[in-house]
């Protein structure tokens, strides 16, 4: 039996206006020496960390793309920064860019090319990170899982989702949110109703995807400050953000990904799939917002097809 290299190791990051040194915590699964380029993981939350992305391994042990998972700043193995709680100077796009670039030009993936597949807020990342003018250098092929394109839109799908719940569960969530409480046991017992249909429908949870939420509650800074307190309560930095309207200069293909029962609707999806002008776009019919492990095998055989493929 062939042993998988696996690469682990750490990148000085000097982030802007972090006011102490920074690091990003990487792992390579295979090796860089291959001849497909590497797959770099764009991890959820944001906070979520890249353990829930654990699966995505399917596709060097299938099609031997190596993969590059990291965990973003302010989670995980990476450098945190609860002193920035609500900090929207701070937590910005341009701060993940920043370490998106740092993290592939330390690897040395310009020249030989990379593809990026984010999930969630990851999506929302490398959907934004793709959209930059001029063209990020060495990008091939992007995957957007689960990520929307106007969060705005997203909102407005989740509210139809909350709609379609048992009438106690939608009681208790609109008496907490009109009283600003997102943290009580009340709340916490009918947000697990939305996540289970919406979020993950694997029961128990997998321990890579209970990961991510171990993440968000250690150090829920970058949550808090871009997102807000629950997948559905988005009143942070984000809330007016709509990815779609840079999305024309995206020059590479790419795939969308979502669940028929994601809380990343179909409607949020869509505009990535209007203004991308090389897009392709399948929604997966056994899942929610946990694709990769919800219908997994699906989920590998799409992306798989897509990153390996020569033609348009």
């Amino acid at each position: 039996m062939t042993t998988v290299p696996v690469t682990e190791g750490k990148i000085p990051f000097d982030a802007p206006n972090a006011g102490k040194p920074a690091e990003t915590w990487y792992k390579i699964v295979g090796s860089l020496d291959s001849p497909s380029p590497p797959l770099i993981a764009l991890h959820g939350g944001p906070g979520a960390g890249h353990g829930y992305l654990a699966s995505l391994t399917d596709l060097y042990d299938k099609h031997q793309i190596p993969i590059i998972f990291y965990d973003q700043i302010g989670c995980g193995n990476s450098t945190h920064f609860r002193e920035k709680m609500g900090d929207t100077s701070f937590w910005t796009f341009e701060l993940f860019y920043a370490e998106l670039d740092n993290l592939i030009d330390h690897l040395r993936l310009r020249e030989r090319g990379f593809f990026l597949l984010g999930q969630s807020w990851g999506g929302v990342l490398g959907g934004a990170y793709a959209s930059r003018t001029p063209s990020p250098a060495g990008l091939r092929k992007l995957v957007i899982a689960s990520g929307p394109a106007s969060i705005p839109l997203y909102v407005e799908g989740c509210q139809r989702l909350l709609a379609q719940l048992p009438e106690d569960v939608r009681k208790t969530l609109d008496d907490c949110d009109r009283r600003g409480d997102h943290e009580s046991p009340e709340f916490e017992k009918a947000a697990a109703v939305f996540y289970g249909r919406h979020v993950c429908r694997l029961d128990p949870y997998p321990e890579a995807v209970a990961s991510a939420f171990v993440n968000l509650k250690d150090d829920p800074t970058a949550y808090l400050t871009i997102q807000g307190p629950s997948e559905f309560v988005i009143v942070g930095s984000i809330k007016d953000w709509e990815g779609w309207q840079e999305a024309h200069n995206i020059k590479v293909d790419v795939l969308l990904l979502n669940g028929r029962y994601d809380e990343v609707t179909d409607l949020s999806m869509e505009p990535w799939f209007k203004h991308i002008p090389r897009v392709r776009w399948v929604t997966l019919e056994n899942s929610s917002h946990m694709g990769h492990y919800e219908d997994r095998e699906r989920y590998m055989e799409v992306t798989g097809a897509f990153l390996t493929s020569t033609t348009p």
